[in-house]
This record gives C-alpha cells, structure tokens and sequence, in this order.
C-alpha cells in the first residue's frame, strides 16, 4: 500500500510539474502528508486528489490534465506572486465572475505570460481576491489587446463554493 501510494505521488507530481510548472507543483504538494487520492473503481487510474478532505485536483481521463479547484486556487494565490497562473480583472466586475460570469478580454488587466490557449487559469481581481477558476480560451497578446470576445470561460466562481 506505501508503494502505491509513493508511485501514485510521483505520478501526480509529474503530471503537475508538467502542467502547471515546478513552482506550482511546490506549493501545491508541499505538505504530501495530507494528501491523498482516489481511485477510479473501473480503471484503477487516480481521479480525485484531496488535501485533508478538501478536493484538491481533478484528473480528467480524457487528456491526463488536471481540473484546478477553488481550495488549490487558494493555496496557489496565497503562496504565488501575481499574475502567476492567473488573470487579473478589473474590480468593477467582480461581482459577476464571483457568480460564474465568462472574462471578457476588455476586462483583462494582466495576464500569466506563461500560459496557453485552454491551459487552467484562476481569476483574480485587481487585489488579488480569488473570484473563480477557468480556461483560457485565446492566446494571451490577444487577451490582453482585444476589447471584444471572451478571454476565459470560468468553469466555478467562489459563489458556487460549498463550505
């Protein structure tokens, strides 16, 4: 069972260091000893990743990518300087992304360098408040010049949150 569970976290880590870049997968498997995953009882693959009970990551079967969750959004935020891995709007909208609302890309103050087209993104206002979690749906010159169309299709805004 330790073996698993030790092939199982380099699995995961190389996935992420992959994805998301090393600093990220730093923060996000700082404290391995409380994280913990789950199975998929038709493949055995790992599909869940929790952080004590909280859903850590989603590993989404279709392209082996993992889906970011608000709580690792927090974590993210909390440990990394802006614009790592996130888009900053504008404050006057955030209380339509907190709903779940698509970024606009006349919204967009600044923008992760570092990132792709349908790369998983967090949505940050212009302090730095966790307002939801999405993809990136265009490259990022072109986020940060158009002022029509949407940027990023927001997946969860915080207000969707279950506590």
């Amino acid at each position: 069972m330790e073996t698993d569970l030790l092939l199982g976290l380099r699995q995961i880590k190389s996935i992420s260091d992959y994805q998301f870049g090393k600093e990220v997968t730093d923060v996000l498997f700082e404290s391995i000893k409380q994280i913990h995953f789950e199975r998929s009882p038709k493949t055995s693959k790992i599909r869940y990743i929790y952080y004590n009970n909280d859903l850590w990551l989603i590993l989404r079967p279709k392209n082996g990518f993992f889906t970011l969750t608000l709580f690792s959004a927090k974590k993210i935020i909390s440990k990394l300087a802006a614009p790592k891995l996130r888009v900053i709007v504008l404050n006057e909208i955030s209380e339509f992304i907190k709903k779940g609302r698509n970024v606009f890309c006349k919204h967009v103050v600044d923008i992760d360098e570092d990132l792709r087209p349908l790369d998983e993104i967090i949505v940050v206002n212009q302090d730095d408040e966790l307002l939801g979690i999405g993809k990136l749906k265009i490259p990022v010159p072109y986020a940060k010049s158009f002022s029509i169309g949407v940027a990023v299709n927001l997946r969860k805004g915080i207000y969707k949150l279950n506590i």
